[in-house]
């Protein structure tokens, strides 16, 4: 019987412990984080950016999964995004809040690092032929759920009135484009060169559907989640393939590989964890301009190679995997804080929805997760592990992932979700440009 490495996953911070703190300790010292924000005494730093969100995610989140029927579709995902989204919108929060959030999320790249404590944790915490296993099989579903949505969203839109240049690649392109940073802003470029006019005008005319996709997509990995815990047959659990015969199904909670291997467990090195984490995407970041891929892809290209080679020791890896398990157990819900004030532009949404508009990017979302089900069944994965890595590729780049992996409960995941995000992304980037000059 073949012995596999397990593999940690996110757990929603109420779950963790029983020793949280009382929910009267964050209310205070978030409440008094925002009183000095009324004196602009919030520092425009990583330590202001971080005692807003954290605070504010602390609450919010476990708010999201106390709420009835919503916490079945994501409660505390949605809630993290959407209530400081909207609090945005009507001007609540004042500049120098803003300002301490930006510096954090955009300047400092706390989002890139969430994402890389992730991919690098999940991948040197799986077994070598499971991850090889995952990576290869998880362009099937993602193949065939573009394919297929990009057919039903033009049918569903045309149906609805829109003309197929406004249905292809102002609804379909932008919910499958990657993101903002790699999707809506190249797309944006691209449109201008060819269509005339300036950047800003295309990217105000996409971003809606990319938001609003994300929304459903989060709603819809929560759905997702709900059925897996009635079929445990159809769950992996945050396992993405089906073991071989003869092979042990992976858990999801154990021992650091020391204790699974008999030896002494220690306090693991949190600083070369991190070292770790950050060198991959230093390296990532020197290589992309050589190699024309993007900083998170490659993470993921010599994470692999590292894992499969055997490079890392025992105390890098264990270094690794705590970093990775403080990041997914309490970090999610204020990064998601962060991006609901920052990408979450519920001005843009609001001057383009109509029934029509959403119906089309609910039925690009739905055909996408449906695909990964089933043909991720078709060729032996976990279907609800493949439908959700497969819905990641309509979120909002690594911002969806994230979000759509955390209603899920499936942060294990993200190697395989980076994957369909940023190729599936790029490759409908790429192809929408080569396109849209048609109907110049």
């Amino acid at each position: 019987m073949s012995t596999i490495l397990r593999v940690e996953t996110t757990t929603p911070p109420e779950k963790i412990g029983a020793d949280r703190p009382p929910i009267l300790i964050p209310l205070i010292l978030t409440a008094t984080v925002f009183i000095a924000g009324l004196f602009k005494a919030i520092p425009d730093d990583m330590i202001g950016g971080l005692a807003v969100i954290t605070g504010l995610g602390m609450l919010l989140g476990p708010l999201g999964n106390r709420i009835p029927y919503l916490r079945d579709i994501g409660g505390a995902a949605l809630v993290c995004l959407m209530v400081p989204s909207t609090l945005v919108y009507f001007g609540v929060f004042n500049a120098n809040t803003l300002a301490a959030t930006t510096v954090l999320m955009k300047q400092a790249n706390f989002l890139y690092f969430v994402i890389c404590t992730l991919v690098v944790g999940s991948i040197l915490g799986m077994h070598r032929s499971t991850m090889l296993r995952g990576l290869v099989k998880v362009f099937p579903p993602l193949v065939a759920g573009t394919v297929a949505a990009v057919a039903v969203g033009i049918g569903v839109a045309m149906a609805f009135g829109f003309s197929l240049e406004r249905a292809a690649f102002y609804i379909v392109v932008p919910i499958i484009g990657g993101g903002i940073g790699e999707g809506i802003l190249p797309l944006s470029s691209a449109y201008s060169s060819s269509l005339g006019g300036t950047s800003e005008s295309f990217v105000a005319q996409l971003i809606p559907a990319a938001v609003i996709g994300n929304i459903v997509a989060i709603i819809l990995a929560g759905a997702v989640r709900r059925l897996g815990d009635r079929r445990a047959d159809l769950d992996g659990g945050g396992q993405l393939v089906r073991p071989r015969h003869g092979e042990d199904r992976v858990e999801i909670f154990g021992p650091d590989r020391q204790a699974a291997s008999g030896g002494t467990s220690t306090i693991p090195n949190v600083a070369l964890g991190v070292l770790t984490i950050c060198s991959f995407f230093v390296l990532g970041t020197l290589a992309s301009p050589w190699v024309h891929l993007p900083a998170p892809v490659l993470v993921i290209v010599f994470s692999v190679i590292c894992k499969v080679a055997d490079v890392f020791p025992t105390t890098v890896e264990d270094g690794v995997r705590a970093v990775y398990k403080a990041v997914s157990g309490y970090f999610i819900y204020p990064l998601m804080v962060g991006l609901g004030m920052l990408y979450i532009p519920l001005t843009s949404v609001m001057s383009v929805i109509s029934v029509g508009y959403v119906a089309t990017i609910i039925a690009v979302v739905c055909t996408m997760a449906a695909s990964g089900f089933y043909v991720g069944k078709w060729v032996g994965m976990y279907p609800v592990d493949a439908s959700l890595v497969t819905l990641c590729h309509s979120g909002l780049g690594g911002t969806g992932d994230v979000a759509i992996l955390s209603a899920s409960d499936r942060m294990s995941l993200m190697p395989f979700a980076q994957i369909s995000t940023r190729i599936g992304g790029v490759t409908t980037v790429i192809s929408a440009a080569s396109l849209i000059h048609f109907f110049a």
